[in-house]
């Protein structure tokens, strides 16, 4: 595999134009689109945005390297361009880019890192990018790619496979180095060729070990370790520091190895640098800590998001199936378990669904605090779910109100920073009790506090809950369908941002509470999930329908693009209207607002309820009263292509 069979001549664009970083953006990924590499454009652009929130990921010379890994991308690939004339990307050196790579990594599979690697190394040479900014068309490009690629790395020899010359030549390196970057593609490569390049100039034997998306390569040695004048740590994620206990460490980010390796060179040479002394944690630099609170809070809450909505899509969909396979006549207090089918899958699906507040809490808590935090996190919400408390402890007879969703996710916060907080206490503790901190003190002290804090707060967040869940159900005309439009309008505000979120998450979370307490298909807390389902279908499925009864509003290009919205907006994936929205804002997202609003409006008005937080048109057949939703989707779809037509103005055609 070279570098030009991720790198497909429709993912290239050369001399174009960009206004702005998110132009450029939006540009890139509908070029990873058209080359079919993103299984969700919405969703990458999310992941994109959130990597260049932690640093840019432009770096000198007019270079910009966006990139990200995620479930959104389907396969592995490149998108290449050049502009006219650069855009402000927050280089370090203040100069616009206007050679950008974009990289679209899965998250499983690990042969494609090794060959973007080479991209990165290749763009520390000058010549190489001039050669690039020349190139007058999309086949010279590649060429000039092809031919750098052979020159440094002959036919098929990856950046890992370093003859044994070269391997030879690293015992004994004077200074030692690890780069890493938050996704481990782009960043942690250039950073590894910058240092190696700089030590070669001067002179000094540096050896670099890459803690890539693939993993480590190149693995520095405990003998290697002893021997090292010192090392120097260039990274914006945490990377493993145990080993380099006793010896000089320079702790710096991963953009410092790209434009000052000499310096950081030098520095260990000198002697310059502080003896490390390992405390029991890993290390990351600096930098990473300089978000703010709310960025914080945020991320922890979708690490919890994230690896919750598995339990929440399988289990969801198993106990829908189980209702839609059942007899009703048979016994109606047991719906759902009347015959061996539908016993089956409703079991299953309740043992999956159960896992989701342990697990919202666990990797909320780890999140904030590591390791540590995530038996804390487990405890605490699996005690929300159980509702246990001092007064079922003491009395067993005791009815149980279970926190739910909201304890959960209080537990996960609260279980992470104590559990933060304790690692520092323990920190002040002698180095004898190195050993016993992470396997007896941490695990015990955070668990008997998180199970004190839980059966405190459990009656509060329980009664909280239920009367959140009466409100609910008291909820009836006027106030239902105002609610309908409210969380559906809010999945077409920011296409993927915190109000998308926030309104996905109050529908997950509310089917979340009902499944837990037995509800009916019918109950509120399904119509607010189906509500918010058709509000994402909406923006794909107006946009479609406008390119193709009103053309004249677009140019061929946004047609052709267009007609893709159908199968997009069918199954519940808002990718195709990001193009769209960040080309015309002020139009194209205040249509799809409307147009989302009605639909969850009368899809509220219908009493349409989805057990499923996922699937589009394919959980159809679990939706209560699927015609009414089908009236739902199709009203919202045709208001929004009407406002959007009313709003754009014709474009001139080619």
């Amino acid at each position: 595999m070279r570098i030009t069979d991720l790198l497909k001549p429709e993912s290239v664009l050369l001399h174009t134009t960009a206004e702005d970083k998110n132009t450029a953006i939006d540009t890139l990924i509908a070029l990873q689109t058209t080359a079919g590499n993103l299984e969700n454009p919405k969703a990458y652009k999310d992941a994109i945005l959130e990597r260049e929130q932690q640093s840019s990921t432009a770096i000198e010379a007019g270079i910009a390297v966006p990139h990200a890994k995620s479930a959104a991308v389907k396969q592995p690939g490149l998108a290449a361009m050049t502009l006219q004339s650069g855009v402000d990307y927050g280089a370090m050196d203040g100069q616009p880019s206007d050679l950008f790579f974009m990289i679209a990594a899965p998250l499983d599979g690990n042969l494609h890192l090794e060959i973007l690697s080479r991209l990165m190394v290749l763009l520390m040479d000058p010549t190489f990018t001039a050669d690039l900014r020349a190139a007058e068309s999309v086949e010279q490009f590649l060429t000039i790619i092809d031919q750098a690629e052979y020159a440094k790395y002959g036919a098929e020899q990856t950046v890992s496979e370093q003859p044994a010359a070269a391997q030879q030549k690293n015992q004994g390196c004077r200074v030692l180095a690890v780069t890493a970057c938050p996704t481990g593609i782009a960043h942690t490569y250039m950073a590894a060729e910058a240092l190696e390049k700089a030590g070669k100039t001067m002179g000094i034997s540096v050896k670099v070990e890459t803690n890539g998306s693939g993993g480590a390569k190149n693995v520095l040695t405990a003998a290697e370790i002893e021997q090292a004048d010192g090392i120097i740590v260039a990274a914006d994620k945490n990377v493993e520091t145990a080993r380099f206990n006793g010896k000089p460490v320079l702790f710096v980010p991963v953009s410092e190895g790209i434009h000052n390796p000499e310096k950081l060179i030098q520095k260990v040479v000198d002697g310059q640098v502080p003896v490390y002394q390992h405390s029991g944690e890993v290390k990351a630099a600096e930098s990473e800590n300089n978000e703010s609170l709310g960025r914080q809070l945020y991320k922890h809450l979708m690490n919890g998001v994230s690896h919750m909505l598995p339990f929440v899509i399988g289990g969801g969909i198993l106990i829908a199936l189980a209702f839609l396979l059942d007899d009703y006549s048979i016994n109606p207090a047991n719906f759902g378990m009347n015959t061996p089918v539908a016993a089956f899958f409703k079991t299953i699906g309740g043992v999956t669904f159960n896992f989701m507040l342990p697990i919202l809490a666990g990797y909320i808590a780890m999140s904030i605090a590591d390791r540590p935090g995530l038996v804390v996190g487990f405890v605490g919400g699996s005690l929300a779910a159980a509702g246990t408390s001092f007064a079922t402890i003491v009395n067993p007879d005791a009815a149980a109100i279970p926190a739910g969703f909201l304890g959960a996710l209080l537990a996960g916060f609260v279980g992470g920073y104590f559990m933060l907080g304790l690692r520092k206490v323990c920190d002040k503790l002698p180095n004898s009790l190195e050993g016993i901190k992470p396997i007896l003190l941490y695990p015990v002290l955070g668990v008997l506090f998180m199970g004190a804090f839980m059966c405190l707060v459990n009656p509060i967040m329980g009664a909280l809950n239920t009367g959140l869940t009466d409100f609910l159900a008291g909820l009836g005309g006027t106030s239902k369908i105002l609610l309908g439009a409210i969380l559906a309008g809010m999945m077409s505000i920011d296409m993927g941002g915190p109000f998308n979120k926030a309104a996905y998450v109050t529908g997950t979370g509310a089917i979340a509470t009902a499944a837990a307490a037995g509800a009916a298909q019918g109950a509120i807390e399904y119509q607010m999930m189906a509500a918010v389902m058709v509000g994402g279908m909406i923006p794909p499925l107006a946009i479609a329908l406008c390119t193709t009864f009103f053309k004249k509003k677009f140019t061929a290009e946004e047609r052709k693009s267009g007609v893709v919205n159908y199968i997009m907006g069918l199954c519940f994936i808002s990718e195709g209207a990001i193009p769209f929205a960040a080309a015309d804002p002020l139009r194209v997202i205040p249509s799809c607002v409307v147009g989302s609003a009605v639909a969850g409006a009368l899809s509220m008005f219908f009493g349409c309820g989805l057990m499923a937080p996922h699937g589009g048109i394919f959980v159809f057949p679990l939706v209560s009263n699927v015609l009414g939703y089908v009236i739902s989707l199709v009203v919202g779809s045709v208001v929004g292509m009407l406002m959007l037509a009313v709003l754009k103005k014709n474009k001139e055609q080619a």
